[in-house]
C-alpha cells in the first residue's frame, strides 16, 4: 500500500473518531491517536494536513455533499461514508496535489475496505456528480 492512500486510511480513522464524539478539533486527540496508530512521519504529515484540512472545511463539504446526495441526510449517512466523502470532498476542491479521479478511485478503495457493501457505488455516485457539476461550472 502507498503512503497516500496509508494517510488516507488513518486520517479517515481519526476523521470517524472526531464525528463519533462530535469534535472539531483533532488538537487535543492527535498525541493519543498517534500513539495508537503509529505511522512513518511522512504519512502522518499528509494525514494531519488531510485531517485538519478536511475539519475546516467541514461546513462548506457538508452543504456541497448534501447538495449531491439526494434523499440522504448526513446525519443517516454511515460514519465512515460521510467522513469519506468530506475527505475526498476536501481533496477535490481544496487541494491540487491529486487529480479528481484519483482522490475519487481512492475514497472508492477505502470505502471497500471501511464501509458496508454498498459504500463504495454509493460514494462513487455522489463524488462523480460533484466532480462533474464542478469541473462544467469551470
Amino acid at each position: 500500500m502507498g503512503k497516500r492512500r496509508k494517510a488516507r486510511e488513518v486520517a479517515l480513522q481519526f476523521l470517524y473518531q472526531l464525528d463519533v464524539y462530535g469534535e472539531d478539533d483533532p488538537t487535543p486527540h492527535a498525541d493519543e491517536f498517534w500513539s495508537r496508530h503509529p505511522v512513518e512521519a511522512d504519512t502522518r504529515s499528509f494525514a494531519d494536513v488531510l485531517v485538519r484540512g478536511t475539519k475546516e472545511n467541514q461546513p462548506k463539504a457538508d452543504r456541497i455533499i448534501a447538495q449531491y446526495a439526494e434523499h440522504w441526510d448526513l446525519d443517516r449517512m454511515a460514519v465512515s461514508d460521510r467522513n469519506i466523502l468530506r475527505l475526498a470532498v476536501y481533496e477535490m476542491l481544496w487541494r491540487d496535489d491529486a487529480p479528481p479521479k484519483v482522490v475519487i478511485n481512492e475514497a472508492i478503495e477505502i470505502a471497500k475496505k471501511f464501509g458496508t457493501q454498498e459504500s463504495s457505488r454509493f460514494i462513487n455516485g455522489i463524488l462523480d456528480r460533484v466532480h462533474k457539476e464542478l469541473r462544467a461550472a469551470s
